[in-house]
């Protein structure tokens, strides 16, 4: 299958390696070309424009845009749209806002343009070598791309979860949890680092990810971390909030479905770029390890 990709940053690069892997044909556009001659560098095809990329692409075409959420996608689909025809179908697998995600399939839908949206999950090692992927869209529209996203997704990591909207409503809740996880990770190392022990923290990382109730991918970061820097000394525990936290506390907020852990977890972060706490420098670690989010160093003395 032939498919154009917008968005060759940090999860859009990967996923367009991932794609040639798996043998579907990707051509590949960003606004920054120097990422497109990487692309090409790689011996996938890339091009300097949306028309360019579009008419590359057989009716009906399947694009997938790998942007920031929010007014990034609306440019994207401002730009892109009037170059589409009836039947073409966008994928946003990016982690937009649910609500934003019902109104840009509704617009699109007016003019026939098909539309499905993606809540991708794994970092950018998920994007490269096997994602978990939560799908919303039209039965229809799945079934097309079914087989070439299970080619991208590890075993079982793979659902279509509702109609448009459901699968970044889905991917919201999960990165609502992922908020709680890390903290709660965070916090115990803080108490270990108070305690009368000396407690090598690499060590305790990698005993809990062998077969304690704790274990997991979450567990194996946090050991990597302390892997590659003991007391965590060269970075501030500032973490910042990408957006799906406070959305899935906002949205609880709508339902009436009391979430203190994930609205904890939340307020930790704002309350992490006021004051640097040990905690804090544990979840910045994380978030550095499985999504490549930038930490803030402390200053050289």
């Amino acid at each position: 299958m032939k498919i154009g990709l917008i968005g060759l940053g940090k999860m859009g690069f990967q996923l367009a390696l991932n794609m040639q892997e798996r043998g579907q044909s990707v051509i590949g556009y960003n606004r920054s070309l120097d990422k497109v001659k990487a692309l090409q560098a790689e011996g996938i095809k890339g091009t300097d424009s949306l028309e360019n990329l579009v008419k590359q692409l057989d009716h009906p075409r399947r694009i997938w845009i790998m942007v920031s959420a929010g007014a990034a996608v609306d440019a994207v689909l401002a730009d892109l749209t009037p170059l589409l025809a009836a039947g073409d179908l966008v994928i946003d697998g990016g982690n937009s806002h649910y609500r934003d995600t019902l109104r840009r399939a509704g617009e699109l839908k007016g003019k026939g343009i098909h539309f499905m949206d993606i809540g991708t999950s794994g970092g950018i090692e998920g994007a490269r070598h096997g994602a978990c992927m939560m799908v919303g869209g039209s039965d229809e529209d799945y079934g097309q791309l079914e087989e070439v996203l299970r080619d991208l997704c590890v075993p079982g990591g793979l659902a279509h979860v509702g109609p448009e909207g459901a699968g970044h409503y889905v991917k919201m809740i999960h990165n609502g949890i992922e908020y709680g996880m890390m903290q709660a990770i965070g916090e115990g190392f803080e108490i270990l680092k108070e305690s009368p022990f000396d407690v090598d923290y690499a060590q305790v990382a990698e005993v809990w990810r062998h077969g304690s109730v704790i274990r997991g991918w979450l567990m194996d970061l946090t050991q990597k971390a302390f892997q590659e820097d003991p007391d965590l000394a060269s970075i501030k525990g500032v973490v910042h909030a990408s957006g799906e936290g406070l959305w899935s506390v906002q949205e609880a907020l709508d339902l009436s479905v009391p979430v203190p852990v994930i609205a904890a977890s939340l307020f930790t972060r704002y309350r992490s770029q006021q004051a640097d706490t040990f905690s804090g420098k544990v979840v910045a670690g994380l978030r550095n390890q499985f999504g490549g989010h930038a930490t803030v160093k402390k200053e050289e003395t």
